[in-house]
């Protein structure tokens, strides 16, 4: 349903202190977590390493967990720019979902074309039979990254910075923040971060790719809310993993193809059904803004 005209905006302290009450704990839960894992030694996906490691994926879910308990609990209404949940809008995820899987694929494509590796199906199962099978690895696939992060990322820091900074900056604003968070995953034995390497120029185009990928994860929900962008960050993310995406020349092509699909969005964006906030300033009379 569409915001209430009449509903007060939260005060800019109040949005200003939950956005860093929300980062301390997302990286406080996830650091915390993950340099665990790493004073434990071992693999990943081994005990006892494993589930410090696992944990530490959700530190941006309990952070938004604990925002809108409290947003709850001082009545405040949506923070601006947030997006409520619509069945019309929800029809995008998977239109959305197709378009972020396509901008690996179509990279992959180019990079072999380039000289790198063929595509390979039976690589592919490989990794599904590792996992436990094709639901068992769509299942972690899901849970591990999209669901655990999106809520805090997307849902909770970013109509917070959205209310007072444009999409363009939240977007690169946020990618910098998402690369610094991820940092600890290259000290983790058996991590695709770790098999990357940190000083290593696909170690470093990780990093870059945290940016587009904020911005696409964006316009995802500013188009469908959180729903949307779990569907691109699990379309990119599975993508990935099953086509084996190491290589540099691969990883900057999908920066660049996810770049441009970025600006495309941007272009031909609209208000999202029930996007339609109410702004006010001392200064100012009252004005809608999208």
């Amino acid at each position: 349903m569409p915001t209430s005209l009449s509903a007060p905006a939260a005060a800019p302290n109040s949005r200003r202190n939950d956005l860093i009450l929300f980062m301390a704990i997302a990286f406080t839960v996830s650091w915390a977590s993950w340099f665990t894992a790493i004073g434990l030694g071992g693999s990943a996906m081994k005990a006892p390493t494993v589930l410090p490691y696992l944990f530490g994926a959700f530190g941006p879910l309990v952070g938004a967990l604990v925002i809108r308990v409290r947003r709850v609990r001082r009545g405040e209404p949506v923070p601006e720019h947030a997006v409520r949940f619509q069945r019309k809008a929800l029809l995008q995820a998977p239109l959305l979902l197709v378009l972020a899987s396509a901008t690996v694929l179509s990279a992959a494509l180019l990079g072999h074309a380039a000289g790198d590796p063929a595509l390979s199906w039976e690589d592919a199962k490989d990794v599904m039979k590792d996992a436990g099978g094709p639901a068992a690895f769509l299942v972690s696939m899901v849970i591990s990254g999209p669901l655990s992060e999106e809520p805090g990322w997307r849902g909770t820091a970013y109509p917070r910075m959205r209310a007072s900074m444009g999409r363009f900056q939240v977007g690169l604003a946020l990618g910098v923040i998402w690369a610094v968070w991820h940092l600890p995953l290259f000290f983790i034995n058996g991590t695709v971060q770790n098999d990357l390497g940190l000083n290593t120029a696909s170690g470093v185009l990780f990093a870059v790719s945290a940016i587009p990928m904020a911005m696409l994860t964006a316009c995802a929900y500013e188009r469908a809310g959180v729903v949307a962008s779990i569907a691109v960050h699990f379309a990119v993310n599975t993508t990935m993993v099953l086509l084996d995406i190491k290589t540099p020349a691969t990883q900057a092509m999908i920066i660049g193809i996810q770049a441009t699909v970025v600006v495309l969005l941007l272009a031909t964006s609209r208000p999202a059904p029930g996007h339609t906030v109410l702004t006010a300033s001392c200064d100012a009379p009252a004005r809608l803004r999208f």
